[in-house]
């Protein structure tokens, strides 16, 4: 067996998909491992590492991919869908392609791969059930994201965080605000009270409170009708109703004003990202306050945010729209990733014949391959198609 790294083209991407760690594990299993030279540089991985781990490097994607069966990616490949050149052609028909996908934004693409009979796998679609956490790679990224995401505003921020008691007076600590608290906003929560903030939260889902409350923020949230609770049966945030919005808006009209940094962190599965924070809200915050916008690469939380810019606005509120939030952290993000992949792969190989082995009754497979037999087969993906027609 033969498992290709490629070198990562697209912009803003700075992880890899395997490191000496996962490098060694594969060898041991009598797999050879090939990898494009330079492919961890930005993830402070020198070539030389991936040789004493076992594996061989190449000068050209064409060469690494010779004879591979499986090819491992962060992100998924350019293809002319999405402004690229044709980026699957040198790649094995056949072969099996496991990465971050971006199904949802880039459904021609996934054609792409049907048509050259790829067997591809998104990482985003692994089912969320206690045997495929050590796999999650949304989980293990949004947790740096959330991480990166106080860090950055708080160097933006132009004041201290905590408070602080000194001869000249006191340093009131700073309000930090989390939009959404999934697993990256979970993660700025502990983060900012770990560097000294006083920390709020709001989420559409019920069940958050606790876990906000828990970390030792305060959760503001509109009540729900009718008992809703705000997430889908796969436990992600669902869009509410349009009197839900309303009421959320006035309430956090109200909250966001006191803010002193808020970042957004809110995302809906296959869909562009919620507005949470209007032309008003932002008008209403003081000068020198901060808003990050994590889903800006979705379309974004906030109505001013710009995809790869920070901009101050006219009343001198900073809006920060960093790409690839765990990307800026690619040495974790990549050993976390490359774990996941590790874990993921390892279920499609016979360890004692060295062999490819898939097994199509089992859940996490199935649940996350994009293409098989030269068609599209998620049934998010037809759905979407369908109702696209």
């Amino acid at each position: 067996m033969k498992i290709a790294i490629p070198l990562e083209r697209r912009a803003h991407e700075r992880r890899v998909a395997a490191t000496p760690d996962t490098v060694k594990r594969f060898v041991s299993m009598g797999i050879e491992v090939s990898v494009e030279s330079g492919a961890g540089e930005k993830a402070a991985i020198l070539d030389n590492d991936y040789i004493v781990a076992g594996a061989t490097i190449h000068k050209t994607r064409i060469e690494t991919f010779e004879g591979a069966d499986i090819i491992l990616k962060v992100q998924r490949p350019r293809t002319t869908s999405d402004g690229g050149a044709d980026g699957l052609g040198d790649y094995p028909d056949g072969c099996v392609l496991v990465a971050l996908h971006n199904p949802f934004g880039d459904p021609i693409g996934v054609e792409h791969y049907a048509a050259k009979n790829i067997v591809s796998f998104a990482m985003e679609f692994l089912p969320r059930i206690s045997r495929a956490q050590s796999m999650d790679a949304l989980s293990s990224q949004a947790n740096l994201a959330g991480y990166k995401a106080v860090v950055d505003a708080a160097a933006e921020y132009g004041r201290g965080i905590p408070m602080m008691m000194t001869a000249a007076g006191r340093i009131n600590p700073a309000k930090v605000f989390v939009m959404g608290a999934g697993v990256a906003g979970l993660q700025a929560i502990a983060t900012a009270r770990r560097i000294g903030a006083v920390v709020s939260a709001t989420d559409v889902r019920a069940v958050a409170k606790e876990e906000v409350e828990s970390l030792g923020a305060t959760f503001v949230m509109v009540e729900s009708e009718n008992d809703d609770t705000g997430q889908t049966e796969g436990g992600y945030a669902k869009e509410m109703s349009e009197d839900y919005k309303r009421r959320q808006a006035e309430l956090l009209a109200t909250h966001i004003s006191g803010q002193d940094i808020v970042i957004t962190t809110a995302l809906i599965p296959g869909r562009t990202a919620p507005v949470l924070i209007s032309d008003e809200m932002i008008a209403s915050m003081r000068t020198g306050s901060v808003i990050l916008d994590l889903a800006v690469e979705q379309g974004g939380n906030v109505t001013q945010s710009v995809g790869g810019e920070i901009i101050t606005t006219d009343n001198g509120v900073v809006i920060m729209g960093h790409f690839n939030l765990p990307s800026r952290l690619a040495s974790d993000a990549s050993a976390l990733y490359a774990r996941n992949l590790y874990n993921f792969v390892e279920l499609m190989i016979d360890k004692e014949r060295q062999q490819l082995e898939i097994d199509w009754d089992d859940e996490v497979i199935t649940n996350s391959c994009l293409t098989r037999d030269g068609k599209v087969i998620h049934p998010a993906l037809l759905k979407e198609k369908k109702n696209s027609i």
